[in-house]
């Protein structure tokens, strides 16, 4: 399989990305023997080459973190430029939505936060009941616009309290279970 890994960290005063950093390192570490990887740094990249790279793969894992419940701004910017018209979608369709010519290859978000687990899927949360993939639907519907679908029922694994709580081998091991089922 083609595997395209992004590390979606954009440099900030209060995040070192070592977190981000670490689980990207293992996505390339685990996916490198296997299968046949490309990668990229969101604050270094040329358009054309990224442009090839989404084309190429199979399979595009997003590692980023998350700021003010969003992904980066370098990483949005990332996806405007990126996103090329005519190569990425079209105008070309009969229901809006269905303009996307990326079919067939699949994307996971993989994604450090601040929030505790607890702050979603409860009503008397912080998110009102709303869950991760539900906070990442602006970006889950930008990748469905140009055609690419969820490896998972959601398409989304979440790092939790990272700040406050941090759990590493708890992260792991849940990166380890996506990891184990695209390489069966």
């Amino acid at each position: 399989m083609n595997i395209l890994i992004i590390n979606g960290f954009e440099k900030h005063v209060d995040a070192n990305g070592q977190l981000n950093n670490r689980l990207f390192t293992e996505y390339v570490r685990q996916f490198k023997d296997k299968h046949d990887i490309k990668i990229t740094f969101i604050e270094d990249y040329k358009r054309t080459e990224e442009i090839n790279k989404w084309l190429w793969a199979d399979l595009i894992i997003i590692q980023f973190p998350i700021y003010w419940f969003n992904v980066p701004g370098a990483l949005k910017s990332y996806f405007d430029d990126v996103f090329a018209y005519g190569i990425f979608y079209g105008l070309d369709y009969t229901k809006y939505g269905q303009g996307g010519r990326l079919f067939g290859k699949k994307f996971m978000l993989s994604t450090t936060w601040n929030a505790p687990t607890a702050a979603f899927n409860d009503n008397n949360q912080f998110f009102n009941g709303m869950s991760v993939s539900d906070i990442l639907q602006p970006t889950i519907k930008a990748l469905e616009f140009i055609g690419l679908t969820s490896w998972s029922q959601d398409g989304v694994i979440s790092c939790h309290d990272v700040i406050h709580n941090l759990e590493i081998e708890l992260y792991l091991s849940e990166q380890k279970q996506f990891i184990e089922e695209v390489n069966v």
